[in-house]
C-alpha cells in the first residue's frame, strides 16, 4: 500500500477506525470521513502516528453533496484515489416490518445503501484517473440472510450486495475492482448500543457465533486490506463473510 491513497467512511470507531490504522500500517495515506468530527480528528492522529499522512474530513455520507466534496478534497491532497472503504451505516431502530416507520425506513436506506452509490459515483471516476483502484462496501450478514425486527438494516444490506455486484461488472475492464465485505457479530459501538453492556446478552451473541467468540474489527480490517491489495488482483463482485461461521449454520 505503500504510496497509495484510501478513503475510509465512517472512520472515527469500531471497523472504519482499524481499517484507516491497518492502511496507515501498510503504507497508504488515508482520508478518514465521519460525521463525529471530535473522534474522527482523534482517528486521524491516531493514523499519523504510524508515520503515513492523514486528514479528516467531517462528510455526511447520505448527502452527496458532501461526499463529492469529500472525493474532491481527497483529491486536492493527494492527487489520486486507489482505495476505498464505504464503511459508515447505522442500524436503525428495531420493529417488526409492519410496525416500521417511514422515517426509519428512509434515514437507514439513506445512510446505509444511498450513501454508498453516492460514494462509487464520485469514487470510481476519481479512480479511473490514474488507471483503477479497488473499492470494498461494508454490507453485513443481514446482506445474506435475514433478520427479523430490523427490515429497513436488512434490506440496505442486501441492496448493497447486488449494487457492488452491479458495478463490479460494469468497471472490471477499465481496472476498477468492487467488493463487499459481510460481518458478523463485531466489538463496534453499534453492537454495544444494542447489548447495553448486558454480559448476559454479549455471551448469548459469542454463543450464537460457531467460532464462539465475538469478531474484532481488526479482523475485518485485515480483510479489507486484502481485497484492496494486488494480491486480490482477481476477486471483484464477491460478497465475502467475515463470520465465525454464522451463516454456514
Amino acid at each position: 500500500m505503500k504510496g497509495k491513497v484510501a478513503i475510509v467512511t465512517g472512520a472515527s470507531s469500531g471497523i472504519g477506525k482499524a481499517t484507516a490504522l491497518a492502511f496507515a500500517r501498510e503504507g497508504a495515506n488515508v482520508v478518514l470521513a465521519d460525521i463525529d468530527a471530535h473522534k474522527g480528528k482523534e482517528a486521524a492522529h491516531s493514523v499519523r502516528c504510524n508515520g503515513c499522512q492523514a486528514i479528516f474530513v467531517e462528510c455526511d455520507v447520505s448527502r452527496p453533496e458532501q461526499v463529492e466534496m469529500l472525493v474532491r478534497q481527497t483529491m486536492s491532497s493527494f492527487g489520486r484515489l486507489d482505495c476505498a472503504f464505504n464503511n459508515a451505516g447505522i442500524e436503525g431502530e428495531q420493529a417488526p416490518t409492519a410496525d416500521s416507520t417511514e422515517v426509519n425506513w428512509d434515514r437507514v436506506m439513506n445512510v446505509n445503501l444511498k450513501s454508498v452509490w453516492a460514494c462509487m459515483k464520485y469514487e470510481i471516476p476519481a479512480m479511473l484517473k490514474n488507471g483503477g483502484g479497488s473499492i470494498v462496501n461494508c454490507s453485513s450478514i443481514a446482506g445474506l440472510v435475514g433478520f427479523p425486527g430490523v427490515p429497513a438494516y436488512v434490506a440496505s444490506k442486501h441492496g448493497m450486495i447486488g449494487l457492488t455486484k452491479t458495478a463490479a461488472l460494469e468497471y472490471v475492464k477499465q481496472g476498477v475492482r468492487v467488493n463487499a465485505v459481510c460481518p458478523g457479530v463485531i466489538d463496534t459501538p453499534m453492537i454495544t448500543r444494542y447489548t447495553r453492556g448486558n454480559k448476559g446478552i454479549e455471551g448469548q451473541l459469542a454463543a450464537a457465533e460457531p467460532i464462539g467468540r465475538i469478531g474484532r474489527p481488526e479482523e475485518i480490517a485485515e480483510a479489507v486490506l486484502w481485497l484492496c491489495s494486488d494480491k486480490a488482483s482477481f476477486v471483484t463482485g464477491i460478497a465475502l463473510p467475515i463470520d465465525g461461521g454464522w451463516i454456514a449454520q
